[in-house]
């Protein structure tokens, strides 16, 4: 019997998501000492910003597909 796969609508969109995520990443960097742990908060703040960005580009109206 195969196992089910939980599934749910997601209400915001993803740059939204994304985009609240490097908020929040970069609000709890601030709050971290100097060190590993906040250049990873940092790191990833960025990853999510870029992600958001790419996925602007992507859903742009102009485009192009690859020829």
């Amino acid at each position: 019997m195969g196992s089910l796969r939980r599934r749910f609508k997601q209400t915001e969109t993803l740059n939204c998501r994304l985009a609240g995520e490097a908020v929040k990443l970069r609000k709890q960097a601030q709050g971290t000492p100097a060190g590993i742990e906040r250049e990873r908060l940092i790191r990833r703040a960025r990853l999510a910003e870029t992600a958001c960005h790419m996925t602007k580009w992507l859903n742009s109206p102009g485009l192009q597909p690859p020829k």
